[in-house]
């Protein structure tokens, strides 16, 4: 019965565009929020943060900076998720402190991922650890497998662990009966201004969430045999 509670949870979720302007009340906000936390992120360092914005005059000027849209100032709360492009020396210690008091990691895992992560993250002196880390791979590559470098890609990768958060954030407010509209359509530098996010962080999404003031909404779908591949394309 999991899975098809589940199921009917996903397929009932639409992009709603208009919001009653009934508040969300503050416990169930927080706790949609606390369930979003566990969203897996790489090498589990976290780095998304989350800028709840249920201010009228700051709804305004997010409006302004998402394309004059109006579901940014309908909804009771707006949410911006971003990245924090500094989450290895921010977070890193931290998370491996976590991992040791519950003992999810070992000694030599932790050695691990004290090799590793620097190696994915640390630009090194005056950034010239960038350098190697940007011109090396693609050589490297014609002999071994190479994985994406977060320090290179930062934007891509920050992208991809945000938007697990979001979308972990999204199913859960479906199905405390909220709705959501994920948004693309925005001015980055703009939205950090109205909000005051630090240059340090890549804005990723912006998500209206409230009571849908919409009747029942369809969406289509292509067959899932237009993009499934087995075994090779």
């Amino acid at each position: 019965m999991l899975l098809d509670d589940f199921e009917k949870l996903v397929l009932a979720r639409r992009a709603t565009r208009h919001f009653k302007p009934d508040p969300i009340p503050e416990e169930l906000l927080l706790r949609l929020l606390d369930i979003s936390r566990w969203a897996p992120s790489g090498y589990n360092l976290q780095p998304t943060h989350i800028t709840v914005v249920n201010d009228a005059a700051l709804k305004k000027a997010l409006k302004r900076a998402c394309m004059d849209q109006a579901q940014v100032e309908e909804a009771p709360v707006t949410m911006v998720f971003s990245g924090d492009k500094r989450v290895y020396e921010n977070n890193f210690e931290k998370v491996l402190a976590c991992e040791r008091a519950i003992g999810s990691i070992d000694e030599g895992y932790e050695r691990l991922l004290r090799r590793i992560v620097p190696l994915a993250f640390d630009k090194g002196l005056l950034g010239l650890g960038l350098l190697w880390k940007a011109l090396l791979p693609p050589f490297a590559r014609l002999f071994v497998p190479i994985p994406d470098i977060p320090a290179v890609n930062k934007r891509y990768w920050l992208a991809k662990q945000t938007l697990l958060r979001a979308m972990i954030f999204m199913l859960a407010a479906q199905a405390a009966g909220l709705s959501t509209v994920p948004m693309e359509g925005f001015d980055e530098r703009r939205v950090r201004r109205v909000l005051k996010i630090p240059s340090t962080h890549l804005v990723t999404l912006v998500m209206p969430v409230g009571y849908s003031a919409c009747g029942p909404l369809k969406k289509s779908r292509l067959p899932l045999k237009d993009s499934l591949h087995f075994n090779q394309w």
